[in-house]
């Protein structure tokens, strides 16, 4: 399998682990596509419930986070590096992100009425036209298309890699809290590259299933689409709150 993808979780070499493993059953593209349903259920699921807590003030909800983020790091590196195990860690997985998500969501709509509605929606809008564009192979996943993906996808993560380090000695870089024209485009940009790796998980996992990749590639391919489609919700949440301010 030639194909990569922006997604760290679908990198070249976690791929190779995970086309290594024994498996009379072999992945379908079908069945990824319900485990990736399956997963995005109980995301929202566990949204709601947090979206609630933080509504109702609940002292429990701060404890509740930080040990949601050690989960969602933990059991992310856990279906990374071992991927039979995604069967169980990517539920798990989904469950943690989930509440991550219904909090943020919550604490970004308590400043922006109705946000939370434009951003789901335009989530799906982008994911199921990419989903179409793809099958209908009106964009083509060539090895051309793959490397500008991945240079500016890398470049992205380097460039909050480097936010995040200077942060901690309180220096802010421009363009990702910017709500100026500047701060727009480049939200803009990241949201156009992550729908871009969208077309580079679909061509990876029908590509698997060509290569009769084992079955539990299932469990994996939906975790790392999950994860593609939870970056790409988190971009165009910070875009539409850069427009509204």
């Amino acid at each position: 399998m030639q194909e990569q993808s922006g997604n760290p979780a679908l990198n070249k070499k976690i791929m190779q682990r995970v086309m290594s493993i024994d498996s009379v059953e072999h992945a379908t593209v079908p069945g990824t596509i319900a485990r990736t349903i399956f997963l995005l259920i109980l995301l929202t699921v566990t949204g709601v419930f947090s979206w609630q807590a933080v509504s109702t003030g609940s002292t429990m909800i701060a404890p509740l986070l930080i040990l949601a983020i050690i989960a969602a790091v933990g059991l992310g590196l856990i279906a990374s590096f071992f991927p039979k195990s995604t069967p169980i860690t990517a539920p798990l997985y989904a469950i943690a992100e989930g509440f991550l998500l219904g909090a943020i969501s919550k604490v970004f709509n308590m400043q922006y009425d109705n946000i939370i509605i434009q951003a789901v929606a335009l989530t799906g809008v982008i994911f199921f036209s990419a989903l179409f564009l793809y099958s209908a192979r009106i964009i083509k996943v060539t090895q051309k298309f793959q490397s500008i993906v991945l240079i500016a996808t890398g470049g992205i993560f380097l460039y909050y890699l480097l936010t995040i380090i200077l942060s901690l000695f309180h220096v802010q870089m421009p363009l990702i809290y910017d709500t100026g024209t500047f701060g727009i485009i480049f939200s803009l940009v990241v949201i156009f590259v992550a729908a871009l790796n969208l077309f580079l998980d679909f061509n990876l996992v029908e590509s698997a299933a060509n290569n009769k990749a084992p079955k539990v590639f299932e469990w994996y391919g939906a975790f790392a689409l999950m994860v593609t489609i939870v970056w790409l919700y988190l971009e165009i949440l910070r875009l539409l709150s850069k427009i509204r301010n």
